[in-house]
């Protein structure tokens, strides 16, 4: 691996940062500066719908300018929007809050390309395990998100108006990693006939392959936000103090991106097929925990689970889709699958918040079930294809 796929870890790393802070300080906020209860998840649905609404601006950019500017471009709306979290706290304007959050959601669907660029970086023999890797780096967020969370939270008279001051500087520090990132030239595309033979978004999901690659995505990402943004809400509830709550979410961001140093190779040993299913059954498992009990190891164990399995499940449905389109459908494709996953999000986002508040750990739990039986069957009718 290449210095370049080092600094992109650690890009990768500093948005998990962002993106665990975000869930665990953002539902807290929403509550209290919230009229009614169960609008408390609305500024971390809001991360994400944000992000659906600019994954097609992203990718615009990302054509336009290629990778480079484009991840810097990400990098100064994360510093803008983690200004104006920082305002909305300080003003106790929830409203204001929600927009920031949607400003913020383009930071994260730029940051949801570091995984393809990875790709390109290296030789093709290697591509999974630059993924894996670059994934693997979210494990500083592990680290620094939830020690940022605590320690940041009392810098002001205002709560958790520090940690969106932080933010700013984790902003920074991206922006100078970035800088360090040696992005290969796009190959020129064939002109109008490269343009002509290049596919709607409609025909690419029309491949079975693609369409199950973008299921398996965004049911990863699905269950692991319906669960891990009703976690500080439902620990509240059941009457555990933050700084358990900080512990439980570092453990699942530890599951999510601790494997990635071996997810790749695994895959290479393996097949992609069997580790997506492997990450399913994990995720069921995260079920089973869940509805066990309610004490703080339960919910530390069900978060671990989680991470795990969305490891082996996205990390798979990132080498899967590559499979299933050509360079010049780079950009429409990778925006394609990246919607189809902030559209799920932000869905599970307003869920979790209205059925943590109510008392619904458990319903989040069961609902997540069929999710999951789904993508199990999607799975194996893939295998069955041969694809």
């Amino acid at each position: 691996m290449n210095r370049s796929v080092a600094w992109l870890a650690l890009c990768q790393g500093l948005l998990l940062t962002n993106n665990v802070v975000f869930i665990a300080v953002n539902g807290l906020v929403g509550l209290a500066l919230a009229p009614w209860p169960w609008m408390a998840t609305l500024p971390v649905m809001g991360y994400v719908v944000g992000g659906a609404l600019a994954t097609p601006l992203v990718a615009t950019a990302q054509r336009r300018w290629g990778r480079h500017t484009a991840f810097q471009l990400g990098l100064l709306v994360a510093l803008l929007s983690a200004a104006l979290c920082a305002v909305a706290a300080y003003a106790q304007q929830f409203v204001l809050l929600c927009a920031s959050t949607v400003v913020a959601g383009y930071y994260n669907a730029n940051g949801q390309l570091y995984r393809f660029a990875a790709a390109e970086l290296v030789g093709a023999s290697q591509r999974e395990r630059a993924i894996s890797l670059v994934l693997a780096g979210g494990l500083l967020g592990a680290v620094l998100g939830p020690a940022l969370a605590s320690h940041a939270r009392g810098w002001f008279a205002t709560p958790f108006l520090g940690v969106y001051v932080a933010l700013m500087g984790v902003a920074l520090l991206g922006l100078a990693c970035m800088s360090r990132v040696r992005f290969p030239q796009r190959p020129q595309e064939e002109g109008a006939c490269g343009a002509a033979s290049s596919r709607t978004v409609a025909r690419l999901l029309a491949q079975p392959g693609f369409a199950v690659a973008a299921l398996c995505a965004s049911v990863s990402y699905g269950v692991m936000n319906l669960l891990m943004a009703a976690t500080p809400l439902a620990m509240q509830v059941c009457g555990h103090d933050f700084t358990a709550t900080a512990e439980v979410l570092q453990w699942h961001v530890m599951g999510m991106f601790a494997p990635g140093f071996v997810t790749g190779h695994l895959i290479k040993r393996m097949g992609v097929l069997p580790i997506m299913g492997l990450g399913v059954a994990i995720n069921l498992a995260c079920v089973g925990v869940a509805l066990s009990g309610q004490s703080v190891m339960h919910f530390l164990w069900a978060m671990a689970l989680l991470g795990l399995g969305w490891n082996f499940l996205f990390t798979g449905s990132t080498s899967l889709v590559m499979r299933y389109y050509r360079p010049e459908e780079r950009d429409r494709a990778e925006a394609a699958m990246n919607f189809c996953v902030f559209a799920v999000m932000a869905a599970t986002s307003l869920a979790s918040g209205a059925l943590a508040t109510s008392g619904g750990w458990d319903w989040l739990n069961w609902g997540s079930l069929l999710a999951l039986i789904l993508t199990a069957w999607a799975l194996v009718g893939l295998a069955r294809r041969g694809l």
